[in-house]
């Protein structure tokens, strides 16, 4: 059976592949000849009407590979058989079959629409073919009036029997009812005890890489950080499931102005952190205690500053700090990720460090740099605010750093699909670095899949958004204890 899948697979993609080039062509050819706009066939000149009877040859072809092709999809998935590869999806099986139904039984209709949704109801079988109307409506655009329910029963007509489908039924102005075939389910069903579930055939092996959760070194995690964890971890989950390559990676904000005041503070309270590694148990209080101290000391804002210019330099003694600083992070979030069940690879800004000399380099060879009151930046197409590669003191800022995470990730990774797991606060910065990383050729979207995937923000009593480095903060910890007690009390009151 693989290998009838496999031949089914092959004849399928080729037809699409022709399906494609016809279709282009007879897109171009209306645009060409102006059909939609002409009245009636007297109207047309010679040259147009041969266009036309054409453009109808065209449509007769592409129906006709289009059927071919649900007819391969319907024999692989609607045999009575047990597929070698993943799980077949009955809904989309039905789909195939009405889908080629639908293209035999109207094949001067391009891309008709076919809608097969599960029954509301037991009384209206297990799934619907709700397409009729939607037909009607195209047909009366080309001059043909045919009721829902004519088109309804033509259809059912053309459905190729099928072991899946007990039987099919018209009913109202135009619905077809579906019935599965019990014995069909119960050897799927079978299929699943014996095998366990099996991920769908979602064709080549992927490498992907998600980013999400991100959270800050030096702080803890809180409430805002709970959605791009789930939400990034479940995606992961599925693709890993259907047989991807996925690289799990947490972009930590761990480098940074915000570093000078934790590295001073840490050196001023524990002086002989070289030797003796110092006790930060208490991270939300140690970045509290240096944050007021950077905001009311000049002298100390100073020192901070220098510890800076210290960190960017490699000072092994201020690396040695920094190091200290973000080992004591890692282990109270990986706490909080072994609660959850999340898996990460911590990559953050740091990481990139070496390589934003390499690629603002690239960008000014290949004439993407404009230069705005000191300051090095690049538009995007299509993008109204420009991304800061360098600041006018020769400073890199986040855009730079995600401009080289962006060019690690598809050159030197060579992932084909990227995932931002990010709030939708951040699109329009995204949507800025992913424009300016296909200007310069590093990946084709028709190739490699760049996306964000964004969400809502959680917000405080104020309704205002959770700020990273502000305030009080409901931790995340305590949240998850809180839930935990919460629904420990509620199955105790549910056993007793």
């Amino acid at each position: 059976m693989e290998d009838v899948i496999k031949k089914c697979n092959k004849i399928a993609e080729a037809q699409e592949a022709t399906a494609r080039e016809l279709l282009s062509d007879l897109q171009a050819l209306e645009k060409e000849s102006g059909l939609k706009d002409v009245e009636s066939k007297a109207d047309l000149p010679e040259e147009l009407e041969k266009l036309r009877t054409e453009n109808a040859k065209l449509k007769f072809r592409v129906n006709v590979l289009l059927r071919s092709i649900a007819e391969e999809k319907a024999k692989a998935a609607g045999n009575n058989v047990r597929p070698a590869k993943g799980m077949v999806s009955i809904q989309n099986a039905i789909s195939d079959l009405f889908d080629c139904a639908t293209k035999e039984a109207f094949p001067d209709l391009v891309d008709c629409p076919v809608v097969v949704l599960p029954s509301q109801s037991d009384n209206f079988g297990d799934y619907q073919f709700n397409s009729a109307m939607q037909i009607a409506k195209l047909l009366k655009e080309v001059g043909r009036k045919v009721s829902p329910l004519e088109i309804a029963k033509a259809i059912v007509e053309k459905l190729p029997q099928k072991d899946l489908i007990s039987t099919v039924e018209v009913a109202g102005p135009g619905f077809v009812n579906v019935r599965l075939n019990k014995e069909y389910v119960g050897k799927r069903l079978t299929d699943v005890l014996l095998e366990g579930v099996r991920p769908p055939d979602v064709g080549a092996k992927k490498k992907a890489v998600v980013d999400f959760s991100s959270p800050n070194v030096a702080k803890e995690m809180h409430v805002g950080h709970l959605r791009s964890t789930i939400i990034g971890d479940s995606i992961c989950r599925v693709l890993e499931f259907v047989g991807h390559d996925v690289l799990r990676l947490n972009h930590l904000g761990d480098w940074g102005t915000q570093f000078g005041m934790l590295i001073a503070h840490l050196k001023e309270k524990f002086p002989d952190y070289l030797s003796v590694s110092p006790p930060i148990s208490d991270l939300q209080e140690f970045y509290k205690e240096s944050k007021v101290r950077f905001d009311s000391d000049e002298l100390f804002k100073k020192q901070a500053y220098n510890c800076v210019v210290q960190l960017q330099s490699y000072d092994p003694d201020t690396i040695k700090a920094w190091n200290l600083i973000c080992d004591a992070s890692l282990k109270a979030l990986n706490v909080v990720y072994d609660r959850l069940d999340v898996r990460l690879i911590p990559r953050g800004e740091s990481f990139y460090q070496n390589l934003m000399t390499s690629v603002v380099k690239e960008l000014e060879e290949k004439g993407f740099i404009e230069m705005d009151e000191g300051r090095k930046i690049m538009f995007g197409p299509r993008c109204a605010v420009p991304l800061t590669i360098e600041k006018s003191d020769g400073g890199y800022t986040y855009d730079t750093s995600d401009m080289a995470a962006l060019y690690h990730r598809l050159v030197t990774e060579k992932a084909e699909w990227l995932i931002y797991v990010v709030d939708n606060g951040q699109a329009t910065h995204f949507n800025s670095i992913f424009a300016c990383g296909q200007k310069v050729g590093w990946y084709d979207p028709a190739v490699t899949r760049v996306e964000h995937v964004g969400f809502g923000v959680v917000l405080g009593e104020d309704k205002k958004k959770f700020k990273t480095r502000s305030g009080e903060t409901v931790r995340l910890v305590d949240l998850l204890d809180e839930g935990l007690e919460r629904s420990i009390k509620k199955t105790a009151g549910k056993r007793s």
